[in-house]
């Protein structure tokens, strides 16, 4: 079985073991439903492989990747109710099948049950996890009220959405490594290194699922695209877009995201004519790959062999090698 196959393998059977308790059953059974669904479990994946670069045991950093795998299905619970998404993962989500209170109770215990698992790290580096992990913790939250904010903001430049996506998505991925690396007993400079590449790497893939939603081979990537169109969200091709337009296709394309009754497949195709015309695609195209060589400036900076990087470098591309 190949090495990444056996790492998932471990945080898939961490989270079975998990103790979570039955009753009362409204709040529990949506934590194991939740927990339940896989999904590609990235975060806790990228610890256990950090603590394997810098030489450290993956087995060591498990509870921190399973609080991590925690944490983040925290964040979808409450962030399903704010975006009103009825479906993840191809299965209802938790506030839709029970309700927006149980979600948000359910939630908040999940983040509990992370700091809980998080504690059964090596007491000696747990002040340095703890540290690293709460204020990781607080910028997400950070990150999310900067996106809610967006929403009904006309003021909203391409510098103001990075660092929304950097908090909202990227600096948790950068903590997962740095945690993993710490575990490992990584030096100061590389544990930045590496939360560096990360944090970069978090940018890039976030943009590229901007561009995916927009322009994405549906089947390919597994749900219908336009959403963020459909939404209203001002996403990076919808900011790049207003910057290259005159001022009457800008004005026209404020117009489309003011309006929630417009037929929302019409609206999704006028606003793609407008990215077209603009030439956005190949714009986000470009800030993609500026942001992955900067993730693979940082990693090449490592001080590890060229072999022990490889699964990084390597799950790094199947994270940005997806189809349009």
């Amino acid at each position: 079985m190949p090495q990444t196959e056996v790492l998932h393998e471990k945080i898939a059977t961490a989270l079975r073991k998990l103790p979570i308790y039955t009753e009362p059953s409204g709040l529990y059974q949506p934590i194991s439903y939740t927990l339940e669904q896989g999904g590609k479990r990235i975060r806790p994946l990228l610890t256990l492989i950090s603590a394997g670069v810098f030489g450290g045991d993956p087995d060591k950093a498990l509870p921190a990747a399973t609080a991590i795998e925690i944490f983040h299905n925290f964040t979808l619970l409450h962030d399903d109710i704010i975006d009103q998404a009825p479906l993840r993962r191809g299965r209802e989500t938790v506030y839709k099948k029970w309700n927006i209170n149980t979600a948000i109770l359910s939630g908040d215990t999940m983040f509990a049950v992370a700091y809980g698992e998080l504690a059964k790290s090596d007491p000696e580096l747990l002040p340095q996890l703890m540290k690293v992990f709460t204020k990781t913790a607080i910028e997400v939250c950070e990150g999310q009220q900067y996106d809610i904010d967006f929403e009904d903001s006309d003021q909203v430049s391409i510098e103001g959405y990075i660092n929304m996506i950097r908090l909202k998505t990227a600096v948790l991925l950068a903590a997962s490594l740095k945690i993993g690396a710490l575990v490992a007993g990584a030096s100061d400079e590389d544990c930045e290194r590496i939360y560096h590449f990360g944090e970069n790497l978090g940018i890039a893939f976030q943009l590229q699922d901007d561009l995916l939603d927009a322009f994405g081979d549906e089947e390919l990537f597994g749900k219908k695209t336009g959403g963020d169109i459909a939404a209203n969200k001002k996403t990076y091709l919808y900011l790049k877009a207003l910057e290259n337009a005159d001022a009457a296709t800008a004005h026209q394309l404020v117009e489309f995201y003011s309006l929630r009754n417009l037929n929302n497949e019409d609206k999704v195709a006028r606003v793609l004519e407008i990215f077209t015309e603009m030439g956005v695609k190949n714009e986000t195209e470009q800030a993609v790959l500026r942001y992955y060589n900067k993730a693979i400036g940082f990693l090449n900076d490592i001080r590890c062999s060229d072999e022990q990087k490889a699964p990084l470098l390597e799950l790094a591309d199947r994270m940005l090698n997806r189809k349009f």
